[in-house]
């Protein structure tokens, strides 16, 4: 089949795999991609758009972390089943030609959304026009493959100060998303690799790594984390963690199993740990936790993060470090890889962070976040003789775990016939027993009103 995709090519339009990447999603979303059809290769697709394969491996590859394309080796590329392995609403049936329409629900426990009512945009747009009104013709230019100098810099500090880190600006690379970083981290690392990942895991996570060609093998967990002793022997040369706030469990790994993780790394030259430290700037119980790549003596920890979690969804900045060994290989191979997040974005960020902005902006969302929090747990409370909470005083989810045997699968659909949203803990593993609810974009009153829904559709006993 052929894609008609009109790509802009004017200056100060969208990278052109982030054209093709819309283009295609919005044809699925859309049904005009019915699950199963089969697209262009990359090779024939960049000729007839007469731009370059990587670009368009680019597009096919977040196509494919996130589900909406299927990588099969030997075949190429097909639509996804995007409902199933995201949970996305159903959508009903056209008639008479009309378009799908979603099904509404009256409270979404949403995973991804954050509170966009505390963002400051007023600070955010006068930062903006500031930096436009200094005529600086450089900020449309291209720029440093790892992102801005600056920028690179005002993030290890912050990294210093807020989790311990020990990274220098040189270690980082800055990129659109943390799907791009993993893409550009395969390079790095080569496909052929084994990695282990923890079970349950992040699923986006899961599909890069699996897109991108890697042996994966799953690591169950105990109450502090992968089982080293699993990971050990399943031969793999990496490690993906999320060691601080683990997602979608919550559990918070203790210094000692983080130490068990690095003496496994140490025992081999070309192993590593991924540290994927998604939300930690949200605790609401004792002291934050220090990073694993802050005990790390031996450079062995590769440490990626997300400003998404911390500002909003679409800011699209994430920043990787490079333990000394793979920063050698990725400047002497991977370099030629230009920048994805506009200059203009990189200094926006940079001077909302040294005028004091972003810390400011911190305090006030582990405020909203602490109160929305606070306010779930007691409004969980009638629910624990049937469920177990998990995942509490951290990050902005929690998790519910059925006693009595009821599967995921059963409470999602309980709770959608109250109008409620929840989310299946893992949609690879069909014996699972807990779902997952995330009140970082919901109001109080919202909160309430989908735990008392929650109530009736789970049969709350009073």
């Amino acid at each position: 089949m052929d894609l008609m995709i009109q790509l802009n090519t004017e200056q100060g339009s969208a990278h052109l795999y982030e054209q093709i990447y819309d283009y295609i999603k919005q044809e699925i979303k859309g049904g005009k991609l019915p699950r199963g059809e089969k697209l262009p290769s990359t090779r024939t697709l960049a000729q007839n758009l007469q731009i370059s394969r990587t670009t368009v491996d680019l597009a096919y590859g977040q196509l494919v972390s996130e589900g909406y394309l299927e990588s099969r080796p030997g075949s190429g590329y097909y639509v996804g089943n995007v409902r199933e392995l995201y949970g996305f609403d159903e959508l009903k049936k056209p008639s008479h030609g009309s378009r799908p329409v979603k099904e509404k629900y009256e409270v979404d426990f949403s995973t991804a959304a954050v509170d966009m009512e505390q963002f400051p945009f007023s600070t955010w747009r006068k930062i903006n026009r500031s930096l436009l009104s200094q005529d600086n013709s450089s900020l449309f230019s291209l720029g440093d493959p790892q992102g801005d100098f600056s920028l690179r810099e005002t993030i290890a500090g912050y990294l210093h100060s807020s989790r311990g880190a020990h990274i220098l600006p040189e270690q980082l690379i800055v990129g659109a998303g943390n799907e791009y970083l993993l893409l550009l981290l395969e390079k790095i690392l080569g496909n052929r690799r084994h990695i282990a990942l923890e079970s349950p895991t992040y699923q986006k996570a899961f599909l890069c790594f699996e897109s991108c060609g890697f042996r994966i093998s799953t690591i169950s967990m105990d109450r502090q984390g992968m089982r080293v002793g699993e990971l050990q022997q399943s031969g793999a040369q990496i490690a993906y963690v999320m060691p601080s706030h683990q997602y979608p469990t919550g559990i918070v790994m203790p210094i000692g199993r983080r130490q068990e993780l690095l003496a496994w790394a140490n025992q081999e030259p070309d192993r590593y740990i991924i540290e994927d430290d998604h939300d930690s700037e949200f605790r609401y119980k004792g002291k934050p936790v220090p990073c694993l790549q802050s005990i790390d003596s031996e450079e062995k920890v590769i440490y990626i993060g997300t400003f998404s979690k911390a500002i909003a969804p679409a800011i699209r900045i994430s920043f990787l470090a490079l333990p000394d060994p793979l920063l050698k290989i990725y400047q002497q191979q991977y370099r030629f890889f230009s920048s994805t997040v506009p200059r203009m974005d990189q200094s926006t960020l940079r001077q909302f962070m040294v005028e004091g902005h972003f810390e400011r902006h911190l305090n006030r969302m582990r405020k909203c976040y602490r109160a929305k929090h606070d306010f779930l747990m007691q409004q969980l409370k009638p629910f624990r003789r049937q469920f177990v909470v998990g995942g509490e005083n951290a990050g902005t989810f929690l998790t519910l775990t059925a006693r009595d045997g009821r599967t995921q699968e059963e409470l999602v659909k309980a709770a959608a016939e109250r109008k409620i949203r929840v989310y299946p803990m893992d949609a690879r593993e069909k014996d699972s027993h807990t779902v997952l609810i995330r009140y970082g974009g919901l109001s109080l009153e919202e909160i309430e009103k989908g735990i008392a829904a929650l109530k009736e559709a789970f049969g709350i006993l009073k």
